[in-house]
Protein backbone atom coordinates (compact mmCIF):
# COMPACT_ATOMS: atom_id res chain seq x y z
CA UNK A 1 0.00 0.00 0.00
CA UNK A 2 2.93 2.25 0.68
CA UNK A 3 4.17 2.02 -3.11
CA UNK A 4 0.50 2.88 -4.33
CA UNK A 5 0.49 5.73 -2.26
CA UNK A 6 4.21 6.80 -3.59
CA UNK A 7 3.77 6.47 -7.11
CA UNK A 8 0.43 8.13 -6.92
CA UNK A 9 2.41 10.95 -4.96
CA UNK A 10 4.96 11.66 -7.60
CA UNK A 11 2.13 11.71 -10.06
CA UNK A 12 -0.01 14.27 -8.11
CA UNK A 13 3.32 16.28 -7.57
CA UNK A 14 4.56 16.16 -11.17
CA UNK A 15 1.22 16.14 -12.96
CA UNK A 16 -0.01 19.78 -11.84
CA UNK A 17 1.37 23.06 -11.41
CA UNK A 18 -1.28 23.57 -8.65
CA UNK A 19 -0.35 21.26 -6.12
CA UNK A 20 2.73 22.31 -4.22
CA UNK A 21 5.22 19.98 -2.97
CA UNK A 22 4.66 19.56 0.45
CA UNK A 23 0.82 19.74 -0.01
CA UNK A 24 -0.31 16.38 2.03
CA UNK A 25 -2.84 13.71 0.32
CA UNK A 26 -5.91 12.74 2.03
CA UNK A 27 -7.46 9.38 1.99
CA UNK A 28 -11.39 8.92 2.51
CA UNK A 29 -13.86 5.69 2.03
CA UNK A 30 -16.75 6.95 0.57
CA UNK A 31 -19.61 5.63 2.84
CA UNK A 32 -21.90 8.02 2.75
CA UNK A 33 -23.65 7.80 -0.87
CA UNK A 34 -23.17 4.12 -1.28
CA UNK A 35 -24.27 2.64 1.95
CA UNK A 36 -22.69 -1.23 1.77
CA UNK A 37 -22.79 -1.76 -1.54
CA UNK A 38 -22.33 -5.52 -3.61
CA UNK A 39 -21.74 -3.77 -6.88
CA UNK A 40 -20.34 -0.19 -7.47
CA UNK A 41 -19.98 1.26 -10.92
CA UNK A 42 -17.56 3.92 -12.34
CA UNK A 43 -16.74 5.94 -15.27
CA UNK A 44 -13.81 7.66 -16.53
CA UNK A 45 -13.32 11.16 -18.03
CA UNK A 46 -9.53 11.46 -19.01
CA UNK A 47 -6.93 9.22 -19.24
CA UNK A 48 -6.96 6.76 -16.34
CA UNK A 49 -4.65 3.74 -15.59
CA UNK A 50 -3.60 1.00 -13.17
CA UNK A 51 -1.21 -1.01 -11.47
CA UNK A 52 -1.84 -3.92 -14.24
CA UNK A 53 -0.40 -2.62 -18.41
CA UNK A 54 -2.58 -5.45 -19.55
CA UNK A 55 -5.45 -3.59 -18.53
CA UNK A 56 -6.58 -0.45 -20.62
CA UNK A 57 -9.82 1.66 -19.34
CA UNK A 58 -12.07 3.43 -21.69
CA UNK A 59 -13.42 6.80 -21.38
CA UNK A 60 -17.21 7.28 -20.93
CA UNK A 61 -17.51 3.41 -20.71
CA UNK A 62 -19.60 2.30 -17.36
CA UNK A 63 -18.02 -0.37 -15.21
CA UNK A 64 -19.24 -2.68 -12.42
CA UNK A 65 -17.04 -3.88 -9.49
CA UNK A 66 -17.93 -6.65 -7.63
CA UNK A 67 -16.64 -9.39 -5.62
CA UNK A 68 -16.04 -12.73 -6.51
CA UNK A 69 -14.37 -15.51 -4.97
CA UNK A 70 -11.91 -13.38 -2.56
CA UNK A 71 -10.85 -11.31 -5.60
CA UNK A 72 -12.95 -7.96 -7.50
CA UNK A 73 -14.29 -8.85 -10.80
CA UNK A 74 -14.61 -5.85 -13.19
CA UNK A 75 -16.84 -5.80 -16.53
CA UNK A 76 -17.61 -3.34 -18.76
CA UNK A 77 -17.18 -2.13 -22.37
CA UNK A 78 -17.48 -6.18 -23.55
CA UNK A 79 -14.60 -6.86 -21.24
CA UNK A 80 -14.47 -8.83 -17.72
CA UNK A 81 -11.29 -9.23 -15.70
CA UNK A 82 -10.59 -10.36 -11.75
CA UNK A 83 -8.31 -8.33 -9.78
CA UNK A 84 -6.84 -8.80 -6.51
CA UNK A 85 -8.07 -6.19 -4.09
CA UNK A 86 -7.11 -3.46 -4.10
CA UNK A 87 -7.79 -2.50 -7.33
CA UNK A 88 -6.09 1.27 -7.88
CA UNK A 89 -7.14 3.72 -10.43
CA UNK A 90 -5.32 6.91 -11.13
CA UNK A 91 -5.23 9.94 -13.31
CA UNK A 92 -2.41 9.58 -16.05
CA UNK A 93 -2.61 13.36 -14.98
CA UNK A 94 -3.94 15.24 -12.47
CA UNK A 95 -6.37 17.96 -13.03
CA UNK A 96 -10.14 18.97 -13.29
CA UNK A 97 -10.04 17.36 -16.48
CA UNK A 98 -9.60 13.97 -15.29
CA UNK A 99 -12.59 12.70 -13.47
CA UNK A 100 -13.80 9.49 -11.99
CA UNK A 101 -17.77 8.57 -11.61
CA UNK A 102 -18.20 6.42 -8.68
CA UNK A 103 -22.45 5.74 -8.89
CA UNK A 104 -22.58 8.91 -11.20
CA UNK A 105 -20.48 11.24 -8.40
CA UNK A 106 -17.73 13.02 -9.73
CA UNK A 107 -14.14 12.86 -7.63
CA UNK A 108 -10.92 13.71 -8.70
CA UNK A 109 -7.62 11.84 -7.97
CA UNK A 110 -7.02 8.32 -7.79
CA UNK A 111 -9.68 5.44 -6.64
CA UNK A 112 -8.46 2.47 -4.85
CA UNK A 113 -11.17 -0.38 -4.95
CA UNK A 114 -11.28 -2.96 -1.75
CA UNK A 115 -13.21 -6.10 -0.12
CA UNK A 116 -14.91 -4.81 3.06
CA UNK A 117 -16.43 -8.00 5.26
CA UNK A 118 -15.50 -10.88 2.01
CA UNK A 119 -18.62 -9.01 0.46
CA UNK A 120 -18.78 -5.32 -0.07
CA UNK A 121 -16.74 -2.84 -2.34
CA UNK A 122 -15.34 0.04 -0.71
CA UNK A 123 -14.36 2.73 -2.67
CA UNK A 124 -11.47 4.75 -1.06
CA UNK A 125 -10.60 8.36 -2.96
CA UNK A 126 -7.44 9.65 -2.81
CA UNK A 127 -6.64 13.19 -3.78
CA UNK A 128 -4.47 16.45 -2.02
CA UNK A 129 -6.15 17.89 1.01
CA UNK A 130 -7.17 21.43 -0.44
CA UNK A 131 -9.44 19.45 -3.11
CA UNK A 132 -10.79 17.34 -0.89
CA UNK A 133 -11.50 20.61 1.73
CA UNK A 134 -13.39 22.35 -1.74
CA UNK A 135 -15.76 18.78 -1.59
CA UNK A 136 -16.16 19.28 2.27
CA UNK A 137 -16.82 22.89 2.98
CA UNK A 138 -20.14 23.32 0.68
CA UNK A 139 -20.92 20.31 2.31
CA UNK A 140 -20.81 21.00 5.86
CA UNK A 141 -22.18 24.00 5.72
CA UNK A 142 -24.73 26.76 3.22
CA UNK A 143 -22.14 28.03 0.27
CA UNK A 144 -24.49 31.56 0.57
CA UNK A 145 -23.46 32.08 4.14
CA UNK A 146 -21.17 34.98 4.00
CA UNK A 147 -17.73 34.26 3.04
CA UNK A 148 -16.27 35.03 6.13
CA UNK A 149 -17.99 32.23 7.95
CA UNK A 150 -17.04 30.29 5.44
CA UNK A 151 -13.50 30.81 6.09
CA UNK A 152 -14.34 29.90 9.74
CA UNK A 153 -15.67 26.58 7.98
CA UNK A 154 -12.74 25.83 5.90
CA UNK A 155 -9.97 26.64 8.88
CA UNK A 156 -11.89 23.78 11.11
CA UNK A 157 -12.26 21.39 8.54
CA UNK A 158 -8.98 22.29 7.18
CA UNK A 159 -7.64 21.43 10.87
CA UNK A 160 -9.50 18.45 11.70
CA UNK A 161 -8.35 16.88 8.10
CA UNK A 162 -4.97 17.58 8.74
CA UNK A 163 -5.23 16.27 12.50
CA UNK A 164 -6.68 12.89 10.93
CA UNK A 165 -5.04 12.46 7.76
CA UNK A 166 -3.62 8.95 8.62
CA UNK A 167 -6.52 7.66 10.30
CA UNK A 168 -7.19 4.66 7.75
CA UNK A 169 -11.12 4.65 9.30
CA UNK A 170 -11.99 8.31 8.22
CA UNK A 171 -15.18 8.61 5.64
CA UNK A 172 -17.12 10.63 4.21
CA UNK A 173 -19.87 10.72 6.79
CA UNK A 174 -20.77 13.11 9.89
CA UNK A 175 -18.73 10.57 12.01
CA UNK A 176 -15.85 12.61 10.15
CA UNK A 177 -16.49 15.15 7.79
CA UNK A 178 -19.17 15.06 5.32
CA UNK A 179 -17.47 15.06 1.86
CA UNK A 180 -19.08 15.13 -1.60
CA UNK A 181 -16.37 14.44 -4.15
CA UNK A 182 -15.71 16.65 -7.26
CA UNK A 183 -18.88 18.79 -6.61
CA UNK A 184 -17.42 22.18 -5.60
CA UNK A 185 -19.39 25.78 -5.69
CA UNK A 186 -17.61 28.92 -6.59
CA UNK A 187 -18.00 30.35 -2.65
CA UNK A 188 -16.71 27.84 -1.00
CA UNK A 189 -13.85 26.82 -3.19
CA UNK A 190 -13.09 30.78 -2.76
CA UNK A 191 -12.88 30.14 1.28
CA UNK A 192 -10.68 27.19 0.85
CA UNK A 193 -8.38 28.67 -1.16
CA UNK A 194 -8.28 32.15 0.80
CA UNK A 195 -7.37 30.78 3.61
CA UNK A 196 -4.56 27.37 1.76
CA UNK A 197 -2.76 26.09 4.18
CA UNK A 198 -4.05 27.92 7.71
CA UNK A 199 -5.15 25.66 10.51
CA UNK A 200 -5.90 26.26 14.10
CA UNK A 201 -3.57 25.86 16.50
CA UNK A 202 -2.90 25.32 20.65
CA UNK A 203 0.91 25.67 21.81
CA UNK A 204 2.06 25.74 18.50
CA UNK A 205 -0.19 22.27 17.14
CA UNK A 206 -2.78 22.09 15.49
CA UNK A 207 -5.74 21.00 17.32
CA UNK A 208 -8.76 18.70 16.53
CA UNK A 209 -11.25 21.70 15.84
CA UNK A 210 -14.36 20.11 16.46
CA UNK A 211 -17.67 21.54 15.47
CA UNK A 212 -21.43 21.08 15.23
CA UNK A 213 -24.19 22.43 13.52
CA UNK A 214 -25.51 24.34 16.53
CA UNK A 215 -24.62 24.56 20.49
CA UNK A 216 -28.31 24.93 21.39
CA UNK A 217 -27.00 28.40 23.19
CA UNK A 218 -23.85 27.44 25.29
CA UNK A 219 -20.84 25.53 24.37
CA UNK A 220 -19.35 22.01 25.82
CA UNK A 221 -16.09 21.02 26.85
CA UNK A 222 -14.44 18.07 24.99
CA UNK A 223 -14.39 15.91 28.56
CA UNK A 224 -17.63 15.35 28.75
CA UNK A 225 -18.26 14.40 24.93
CA UNK A 226 -15.25 12.05 24.62
CA UNK A 227 -13.86 11.85 27.85
CA UNK A 228 -9.98 12.39 28.46
CA UNK A 229 -8.50 15.57 29.68
CA UNK A 230 -10.54 19.24 29.82
CA UNK A 231 -8.79 21.37 26.99
CA UNK A 232 -9.33 25.17 27.66
CA UNK A 233 -9.63 25.89 24.07
CA UNK A 234 -13.23 24.08 24.76
CA UNK A 235 -14.80 26.10 27.51
CA UNK A 236 -18.44 25.94 28.71
CA UNK A 237 -20.00 29.20 28.00
CA UNK A 238 -23.02 31.00 27.28
CA UNK A 239 -23.28 31.74 22.92
CA UNK A 240 -25.16 34.51 21.88
CA UNK A 241 -24.90 33.86 18.54
CA UNK A 242 -26.48 30.05 18.07
CA UNK A 243 -29.74 30.80 17.06
CA UNK A 244 -31.06 27.71 19.57
CA UNK A 245 -32.71 25.68 17.13
CA UNK A 246 -35.29 23.92 19.31
CA UNK A 247 -35.96 20.37 18.55
CA UNK A 248 -38.62 18.10 19.81
CA UNK A 249 -39.81 14.08 19.05
CA UNK A 250 -42.36 12.03 19.52
CA UNK A 251 -42.14 8.21 20.32
CA UNK A 252 -45.30 5.59 21.15
CA UNK A 253 -44.66 3.20 23.64
CA UNK A 254 -46.42 0.72 22.03
CA UNK A 255 -45.48 0.00 18.74
CA UNK A 256 -47.17 -3.12 17.28
CA UNK A 257 -50.58 -4.24 19.01
CA UNK A 258 -49.89 -7.70 19.77
CA UNK A 259 -53.61 -8.24 20.95
CA UNK A 260 -54.87 -7.63 17.40
CA UNK A 261 -52.32 -9.42 15.40
CA UNK A 262 -53.40 -12.85 14.06
CA UNK A 263 -50.68 -15.47 14.22
CA UNK A 264 -52.13 -17.71 12.04
CA UNK A 265 -52.06 -14.97 9.11
CA UNK A 266 -49.43 -16.67 6.81
CA UNK A 267 -48.36 -13.07 6.04
CA UNK A 268 -48.92 -11.28 9.54
CA UNK A 269 -45.19 -11.12 9.96
CA UNK A 270 -44.94 -9.09 6.68
CA UNK A 271 -47.56 -6.71 7.08
CA UNK A 272 -46.78 -5.57 10.65
CA UNK A 273 -45.22 -2.40 11.08
CA UNK A 274 -44.29 -0.22 13.43
CA UNK A 275 -46.18 3.01 14.49
CA UNK A 276 -42.87 5.30 14.61
CA UNK A 277 -40.98 3.62 11.39
CA UNK A 278 -37.88 5.90 11.00
CA UNK A 279 -36.60 5.68 14.89
CA UNK A 280 -37.59 1.89 15.09
CA UNK A 281 -35.64 1.31 11.88
CA UNK A 282 -32.61 2.71 14.00
CA UNK A 283 -33.39 0.68 16.73
CA UNK A 284 -33.22 -2.34 14.29
CA UNK A 285 -30.24 -1.42 12.76
CA UNK A 286 -28.67 -0.53 16.59
CA UNK A 287 -29.90 -4.09 17.90
CA UNK A 288 -28.37 -6.10 14.45
CA UNK A 289 -25.40 -4.13 14.36
CA UNK A 290 -24.97 -5.35 17.85
CA UNK A 291 -25.49 -8.92 17.06
CA UNK A 292 -29.02 -9.57 17.59
CA UNK A 293 -29.91 -12.00 14.97
CA UNK A 294 -32.97 -12.33 12.72
CA UNK A 295 -35.83 -10.40 10.96
CA UNK A 296 -36.38 -7.05 14.04
CA UNK A 297 -39.97 -6.34 14.45
CA UNK A 298 -40.12 -3.56 17.53
CA UNK A 299 -43.11 -4.26 19.88
CA UNK A 300 -43.10 -1.81 22.81
CA UNK A 301 -40.83 0.86 24.55
CA UNK A 302 -42.42 0.36 28.01
CA UNK A 303 -39.46 2.33 29.52
CA UNK A 304 -38.16 5.84 28.58
CA UNK A 305 -36.57 8.21 31.01
CA UNK A 306 -33.72 11.04 31.73
CA UNK A 307 -32.32 11.26 35.07
CA UNK A 308 -32.27 14.58 36.49
CA UNK A 309 -27.91 15.03 36.26
CA UNK A 310 -26.63 17.50 34.37
CA UNK A 311 -23.42 18.72 32.87
CA UNK A 312 -22.82 22.30 33.97
CA UNK A 313 -23.56 23.15 30.67
CA UNK A 314 -27.28 21.98 31.31
CA UNK A 315 -26.49 18.65 28.85
CA UNK A 316 -28.10 15.45 30.41
CA UNK A 317 -25.64 12.39 31.38
CA UNK A 318 -27.79 9.14 31.96
CA UNK A 319 -30.86 7.66 31.02
CA UNK A 320 -32.61 4.91 30.74
CA UNK A 321 -34.69 2.78 27.70
CA UNK A 322 -36.68 -0.84 27.93
CA UNK A 323 -37.14 -2.21 24.40
CA UNK A 324 -39.29 -4.86 23.78
CA UNK A 325 -38.83 -6.58 20.24
CA UNK A 326 -39.82 -9.86 18.27
CA UNK A 327 -37.04 -11.54 16.14
CA UNK A 328 -37.62 -13.90 12.83
CA UNK A 329 -34.60 -16.31 12.71
CA UNK A 330 -36.37 -18.53 10.27
CA UNK A 331 -39.42 -18.05 8.59
CA UNK A 332 -42.43 -19.82 11.23
CA UNK A 333 -40.32 -19.25 14.40
CA UNK A 334 -40.78 -15.91 16.28
CA UNK A 335 -38.63 -15.23 19.65
CA UNK A 336 -39.23 -12.49 22.40
CA UNK A 337 -36.43 -10.68 23.46
CA UNK A 338 -35.76 -7.14 25.02
CA UNK A 339 -33.06 -5.09 25.51
CA UNK A 340 -32.99 -2.81 28.96
CA UNK A 341 -30.03 -0.24 29.43
CA UNK A 342 -30.51 1.10 33.04
CA UNK A 343 -29.17 4.19 34.13
CA UNK A 344 -26.22 4.09 31.15
CA UNK A 345 -24.52 7.17 29.36
CA UNK A 346 -26.89 8.65 27.22
CA UNK A 347 -24.30 8.30 24.79
CA UNK A 348 -25.60 4.59 24.36
CA UNK A 349 -29.43 5.70 24.17
CA UNK A 350 -28.98 8.46 21.23
CA UNK A 351 -27.93 6.04 18.95
CA UNK A 352 -30.38 3.92 19.19
CA UNK A 353 -33.46 6.70 18.41
CA UNK A 354 -31.18 7.93 15.43
CA UNK A 355 -28.81 11.72 15.82
CA UNK A 356 -31.50 13.26 13.47
CA UNK A 357 -33.91 12.61 15.72
CA UNK A 358 -32.58 12.84 18.86
CA UNK A 359 -30.60 15.49 17.98
CA UNK A 360 -28.62 16.71 21.39
CA UNK A 361 -28.01 16.17 25.21
CA UNK A 362 -29.37 19.66 26.01
CA UNK A 363 -32.50 18.33 26.83
CA UNK A 364 -35.27 20.80 28.01
CA UNK A 365 -38.02 18.17 28.97
CA UNK A 366 -38.73 14.32 28.37
CA UNK A 367 -42.89 13.86 28.95
CA UNK A 368 -45.21 10.75 28.60
CA UNK A 369 -49.05 11.75 27.79
CA UNK A 370 -51.02 8.93 26.78
CA UNK A 371 -48.64 6.28 26.14
CA UNK A 372 -46.50 8.49 23.91
CA UNK A 373 -42.78 9.92 24.78
CA UNK A 374 -42.22 13.51 24.02
CA UNK A 375 -38.86 14.69 24.12
CA UNK A 376 -37.59 18.72 23.77
CA UNK A 377 -34.27 20.33 23.82
CA UNK A 378 -32.09 22.54 21.98
CA UNK A 379 -28.96 22.32 19.66
CA UNK A 380 -27.77 19.76 16.81
CA UNK A 381 -24.99 17.85 17.48
CA UNK A 382 -22.03 17.27 20.35
CA UNK A 383 -21.48 21.24 21.39
CA UNK A 384 -17.93 21.43 21.43
CA UNK A 385 -15.65 23.74 19.12
CA UNK A 386 -17.54 25.84 16.75
CA UNK A 387 -21.33 26.17 15.96
CA UNK A 388 -21.98 26.74 12.43
CA UNK A 389 -24.75 28.21 12.97
CA UNK A 390 -23.54 30.64 15.46
CA UNK A 391 -20.16 31.24 12.76
CA UNK A 392 -22.86 32.26 10.26
CA UNK A 393 -24.70 34.98 12.60
CA UNK A 394 -21.23 36.19 13.48
CA UNK A 395 -20.46 36.36 9.74
CA UNK A 396 -23.90 38.14 8.90
CA UNK A 397 -22.91 41.23 11.89
CA UNK A 398 -19.47 41.86 10.50
CA UNK A 399 -17.03 39.47 12.30
CA UNK A 400 -13.75 38.16 11.01
CA UNK A 401 -13.01 34.44 10.29
CA UNK A 402 -10.14 35.26 12.93
CA UNK A 403 -12.97 36.92 14.97
CA UNK A 404 -15.20 33.94 14.79
CA UNK A 405 -12.28 31.12 15.25
CA UNK A 406 -11.04 33.20 18.27
CA UNK A 407 -14.40 32.96 19.66
CA UNK A 408 -15.01 29.40 19.50
CA UNK A 409 -11.79 28.35 20.25
CA UNK A 410 -10.80 30.49 22.41
CA UNK A 411 -6.70 30.75 23.10
CA UNK A 412 -5.68 29.54 19.69
CA UNK A 413 -3.72 30.85 17.23
CA UNK A 414 -3.84 30.61 13.04
CA UNK A 415 -0.96 28.67 11.74
CA UNK A 416 0.27 28.23 7.76
CA UNK A 417 1.31 24.81 7.41
CA UNK A 418 2.05 25.25 4.26
CA UNK A 419 5.27 27.00 4.86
Amino acid sequence: MKTIIMIISVLFICGSPTIVQSEELIRVKLVNYLGDSEKVSFKVRGKYLTLDPSISLKEGVKYNVQVKNGSLKVTGGGETFSVPSPFVLYPAKYDTEHVIAINKRPYLGAMEFTIEDDEIVRPVNQLPLEDYLKGVVPFEVFPSWPIETLKAQALAARTYAFTHLHNEKMDDTIRFQVYGGFVWNEATTKAVQETEGEVISFNEKPIDAFYSASNGGVTENNSHVWGGKAQPIYPIKYDQYDPIHPWQYSLSQQQINMKDSDWQDPIWWKNTTEKDEEITASIKKWLKNNGYPGEIKIVAIPKFEISTDQHRSKRSISGSITIEFLSQIIEGIVLYDSLVLENVPLNRIRPLIGGNVFKSYLIDSLEVKDQVYTMKGRGYGHGVGMSQWGASVMGSSGKTYEEIVQFYFPGTEIMDISK
